[in-house]
């Protein structure tokens, strides 16, 4: 919902001072670096630049550089410690897609029914006739609802004139889509000169069967969650998915409004058809314990936020000790086996019968000149004891033969 969404950031490959690419001082007040940005951004803006390959990459430098010096946290970092203190990984990046052609707009509308989060940047037409004063605003009383049809890629603006009891109580501007329909809701600053400048954002969310967008200004610290925050976390390390929900909760720049006239838009950001809509103007008195519940909501949500960046660490402390134990429960259980598999074999050894390492049973031949160096050795003797020896052999293997002949004949 901050200006700094309003356009789309990435982090150029060189990068130079943000203050010198917005071309304000070291000193420059919040309102001098939002004026210039608004300038510098609809000069580079990519649809009035359709032959200029340069623009697109200033474009984005712009975004960039207006996305550090726009958050206090961040620009106090890099006034501390340069780029090097920032996480330009973990910073927003939109797409321009208002002047694609067919196939990318079609890819782009892919990858969001997918789930993948892609913002579109504001066309230029619209911001500049917005900054000329050119617009057509309708009234949109407090306590009123309008409905109607924006075409893509346009924008109906609204007037809301909130008086200073209204201003004190808090204001809730809030559009929805019962056809589903994708659009953005648009808060702009009225400049000296008379034109609009824009401020703030909200992108369409489905919630049941509609779609909604909502601003709320309640005099207290509002946030909004930005799912782009969360997709990109998740897809730099999905582990750290449910640590990193809550990271998305970014607070808005404008909590309050004061009494009289702000000027209110509803954007088409449909890529096909045009987007059908209710915005409506609500007065925050009539709903006192609905604002006290989300305002303690919220606070409970930024404390668990807080606890869960102490918890991470702790967590993946915790994970990484029992990555090293179950690792080394692996190892352990290798050594084990391979000792046991180690004994087993040395107790193999006393049962098993070894064949002796001359022997090859496959083949006779070591087995006869075993036979005929008995032989031998029975001769040395005495001849007498080898031939009685022999004549024994004989004699018993021709009586089996006559033995088994008689059983043959009987």
């Amino acid at each position: 919902m901050s200006s700094k969404k309003a356009e789309g950031s990435s982090s150029p490959a060189t990068r130079r001072d943000p203050y010198e690419v917005l071309s304000v001082s070291r000193t420059a007040s919040d309102q001098e670096i939002k004026s210039s940005y608004r300038k510098l951004a609809l000069k580079y803006h990519p649809d009035k630049n359709a032959n200029n390959p340069d623009a697109s990459e200033l474009f984005k430098e712009v975004a960039y550089s207006y996305s550090i010096l726009s958050d206090p946290d961040k620009r106090r970092q890099y006034d501390n410690a340069g780029f090097e203190a920032l996480d330009a990984d973990g910073m927003d990046m939109e797409i321009d897609l208002s002047n694609l052609g067919t196939v990318n707009t079609m890819f782009a509308a892919l990858f969001s029914k997918l789930g993948v989060p892609i913002k579109t940047s504001v066309s230029a037409n619209v911001l500049e006739e917005a900054m000329n004063g050119t617009v057509t605003v309708r009234p949109l009383p407090i306590g009123t609802s309008v409905s109607g049809k924006v075409e893509k890629q346009c924008a109906h603006f609204f007037g809301v004139t909130i008086s200073e009891q209204q201003a004190e109580s808090g204001v809730v501007v809030r559009v929805t889509s019962a056809a589903q329909s994708k659009f953005k809701l648009l808060y702009f600053e009225q400049d000296s000169s008379g034109g609009y400048g824009l401020a703030l954002q909200e992108e369409s969310e489905k919630t049941g069967k509609v779609t909604s967008a909502g601003m709320y200004f309640l005099h207290f610290q509002v946030y909004r969650m930005d799912s782009t925050i969360n997709a990109l976390a998740v897809a730099k390390d999905p582990e750290s998915a449910f640590f990193k929900r809550l990271e998305g909760l970014q607070p808005c720049e404008v909590s309050e409004l004061k009494a009289g006239t702000h000027i209110f838009a509803v954007y088409g950001d449909n890529f096909f058809k045009t987007a059908s809509y209710t915005i409506e103007a609500l007065c925050a008195k009539t709903y006192e314990d609905t604002t006290e519940s989300l305002k303690e909501i919220e606070a409970q949500i930024l404390r668990k936020r807080n606890d869960l960046r102490l918890f991470e660490t702790e967590y993946r402390k915790a994970l990484a000790r029992f990555q090293e134990v179950t690792n080394r429960y692996t190892q352990e259980k290798q050594t084990v086996d391979e000792l046991l598999k180690q004994r087993d074999s040395i107790h193999s050894s006393f049962s098993v019968v070894k064949t002796p390492s001359g022997s090859n049973l496959s083949n006779g031949s070591s087995s006869k000149a075993q036979g005929d160096e008995s032989k031998g050795d029975g001769d040395s003797v005495g001849e007498e004891g080898g031939s009685e020896s022999r004549d024994k052999s004989k004699r018993k293997w021709f009586n089996l033969n006559l033995k088994g002949s008689d059983k043959k004949v009987g």
